[in-house]
Order: C-alpha cells, then structure tokens, then sequence
C-alpha cells in the first residue's frame, strides 16, 4: 500500500501538465490561466447555466409546435342514439398572434344540434388578433427573451471567468513571491554560513575576538529563522493555489513542493511588452466589459417584458374564419364559395375593460423596472471608469517604484561590498556588514514585493476593463 502510494505521488509530479523550461517543475502565469480555464468546477458551472438557457429556448419555442386535437362525443338515451360526433383538426401557431388550422367532422345521430353541419365535412381557417396580443403575446416574449437570457448566460459566463482569473493570478504572484523570498534566505544563509566558517577560523587562529564569531553566528540564525518562514509561506501559499488547480474528471490536484515558478519569473514577455493606453482600456471596458453587457442584456430582456405588458392597455379583438367543405375532400366544395359568399363560418370575440387598471399599474411597473435597471447600469460603468483610471495610475507608479527601488539595491550591494573589503583591511566591524546586509535585504524583498504588486496591477487591469478572459 505504502508503494502504491508513492507510485501515485511520483505520477502526479512528473505528469503535471505544464509547459515551460521544466515540465515537471515549472509554473508560469500564462500555463495557470489556461489550465484554470480548462478545468476548474466553475467554468464548468458557466457551462452548464449556458446549457440550461439553450434548453429554455427550446422551452419557449414549443409555444408554437402544431398541435394535433381529436375530440370525440357519442350520447345514447333511452335507447335513443342523440348524437356521435367526431372532429379531427391540426392547428399551426405562426408568429404575428396567428394561428393557421384545419380539419374534418363527421356529425351522426338522431337529435343533433342544428348549428352544426350533419354527416362529412371539413374546413380550413384562421384565428388572429386584431389588437391586443398582435405585435406580442406571451408566446413571442418568452422566445424572445430566451433567447436574450441565452446570449446574457454566455456574457456572465466571461463575467465570472474574469474574476475567478483574478482571484488565481493573484494567489499565483503570492506563492512566486514568497518563493523568491526564501531563495533570497536561502542564498543568505549559505554566504553567511561560509562567513562564519571564515570567522570561526580567523578566531581560532587568533586574528579576530570570540564576538565576532557570535556576531556571525547571530546573522545566521536569524536568516535561518526567516528562511524556515518563507518556506512555510512558500507552501501555504502553494495550497492556496491549489485551490485554482483541478484536473479532468473534476479530481481536485495539489501543488507539490517540487514544482516552483519560473526561474526568470520577472522576464515574462507579457510583463516587458505590456504598455496599456488608457483611452483604448476605457473604450474596450465601455463596449466589451461582461458586466455591463449584462446590463444591456437585462435591459433588453426588460423592453421585451414592457411591450407585453402595453398589451394590457389594448382590448381583445380576436377574429376566426372557417371555409367549409362538403365530406372531406374540401377542394371539391372551395369553388363553390368564396370567401365571405358561401360554405364559411365567422366570428368575433371583443373584450373591452372599463379602467385598464391592471394594464396601467403592470405597464408603469415595467418602465420603472427599466429606468431602475439603466439606473444601475449608469452606477457600474462609472464605478468601472473609476477602477480602470485607479489601476492605470497605479501601473504607472509601480513602473517608478521599481526603477527607484533597483537603484536603491544596487546602491545597498555596493556598501555591502565596500564595507566587506573595509572588513578585510581591518578598518570595519562584522556589526557593519551585518548592517548593510540587512538594509540591502530589505531592499530586494521590497524590490519583490514591488515587482509582484505591479504584475498583479497589470492582470488588475485587464480585469478592470472585462478583458481578463
């Protein structure tokens, strides 16, 4: 069991599926989003919602499947046959509040009703209305608004995605970062343990004093102490990531220890090419962002719902009209009458309320129902425009922050090395290199930090204008 384990462990590490300098030991910022996109539950989520608004389209186009009726009656009283009556018909719904239909009856028996047509006969005809419910009823509004709900699933699919990238990239940038702080310690620790050694020899020969060597000895353990905390940090990290890292069949994979970022991690080309315009973010965020999109798909959906509920302000005018034929063969019989001269049924039907009230309270609702939602949309492309301009500046700050800080850390080796060789003449102190060190150190962790943040920015960014898909 023990083997098989280890078996299982050593297949998942060498069989990661990455890309890079080192299959099995690398991970960069591009691998991570694609395989985030690939395989995480969520994007399968977004798939699924976009399944189910196509299944509603579906839904709403069987408003208008032809329909198949069959009615039959038969009555026999007192052993009188009163009547057996048969009708068959097809109905066929078309798309302006139409309905196309016919059919045949046969009408038997001893006591039947006399305003119906006795023995065979057929007809073709239409149902249609002439007021409400002729530009939209309920039928229409429902495919159409299926179809937009279909359109706004695929739009909030890119919304999500957007923000489940900027959630992973900025746990990635976190694990890289801690990762490079303790490569930084554990460089640290090696030049200070040879420096010890150097010490300790030195004293022992009798050329430097005991503190020395208890001044070297404390530098070491305390980078041995940061070391053992980033490398806590590094795989904490590494286990939040994991949380982003899914493989096929929805099996959950974490991170081994083995696997680390990319050595030149900061040489991305996406980090040395990236120049953002801010005009052209703004006009992509305005036009492409998934939220506000959204926005523009509620609102359609919303018109669409408005203009069936104006049908409320409107009466009922239906009209119907049969042609009738004599048997079932009506061909034989049409040319006999034509429209509105023989062989034909029509009818009206005219319902007129006296206040509209419910029309009126359900149609005020819909608009005010589309003022609030135009309302939002105003709020969030504002509050996008504002995120946009925020991460731009702060791109363009970082870009200076970093150049400073290089400066700065240069400028920190070179005292660090001066007071080394100051060190060697005898004119220096191990208390000052230990000094210069440790400012020199904090340097290059705030040179990480600033290079990490401004990574994160440029992700930020892109996330900002809907662009992070």
């Amino acid at each position: 069991m023990r083997l098989k384990c280890i078996v299982i462990l050593l297949f998942l590490v060498f069989n990661l599926p990455l890309n890079g300098q080192d299959t099995s030991k690398t991970l960069n910022a591009n691998q991570l989003i694609s395989w985030v996109k690939k395989y995480h539950p969520v994007v399968r989520q977004t798939e699924i919602e976009i399944g189910i608004s196509e299944s509603n389209i579906t839904i709403a186009r069987g408003g208008f499947d032809p329909k198949i009726q069959v009615e039959y009656e038969s009555k026999t009283f007192n052993g009188t046959n009163y009547f057996e009556h048969l009708t068959s018909q097809v109905a066929l719904p078309a798309w302006y509040g139409i309905e196309f239909k016919g059919g045949i009856e046969q009408l038997n028996g001893d006591r039947q009703d006399p305003t119906l047509t006795s023995n065979q006969s057929s007809f073709v005809g239409v149902n249609f209305s002439l007021a409400k419910n002729l530009v939209i009823d309920k039928r229409r509004a429902a495919l159409k608004q299926a179809k937009i709900f279909n359109s706004m699933a695929y739009v909030q699919q890119r919304a999500i995605v957007n923000d489940l990238l900027l959630e992973a990239v900025e746990q990635y940038w976190n694990w890289v970062a801690a990762y490079q702080k303790f490569e930084i310690m554990n460089r640290n620790v090696e030049i200070n343990l040879d420096r010890f050694q150097l010490v300790k020899r030195t004293f022992e020969l009798g050329e430097r004093p005991a503190i020395d060597t208890i001044e070297a000895l404390t530098q070491l353990q305390s980078f041995q102490y940061l070391r053992n905390n980033y490398w806590l940090e590094f795989q904490n990290t590494g286990l939040l990531l994991s949380a982003f890292l899914w493989m096929e069949g929805d099996l959950p994979y974490f991170l081994p220890e083995t696997v680390i970022p990319v050595k030149d991690w900061d040489k991305e080309e996406f980090v040395l090419t990236y120049q953002p315009v801010l005009e052209n973010l703004l006009i992509q965020a305005s036009l492409n962002h998934p939220e506000l999109n959204m926005y523009n798909y509620k609102l359609d959906a919303l018109e669409v719902e408005r203009k069936l509920k104006f049908q409320e302000l409107l009466p009922i005018v239906n009209f119907q009209y049969n042609q009738l034929g004599k048997g079932f063969n009506l061909a034989t019989t049409a040319v006999e009458g034509p429209i509105f001269r023989n062989n034909y049924k029509y009818g009206f039907n005219i319902e007129l309320p006296m206040t509209f009230a419910k029309g009126r309270g359900d149609f005020k609702i819909a608009k005010l129902k589309i003022e609030n939602t135009a309302l939002d949309r105003l709020q969030k492309s504002n509050a996008i425009e504002i995120k946009v301009k925020s991460y731009f500046n702060q791109f363009l700050m970082l870009q200076k922050q970093i150049e400073l800080q290089s400066l700065n850390y240069k400028n920190y080796q070179l005292l660090v090395r001066a007071e080394e060789v100051r060190f060697k003449n005898g004119e220096s102190s191990l208390f000052l290199i230990n000094s210069r060190e440790n400012k020199a150190l904090e340097s290059l962790e705030k040179l990480i930090e600033n290079k990490v943040k401004l990574y994160k920015t440029i992700f930020a960014l892109q996330w900002s204008a809907g662009l992070l898909n």
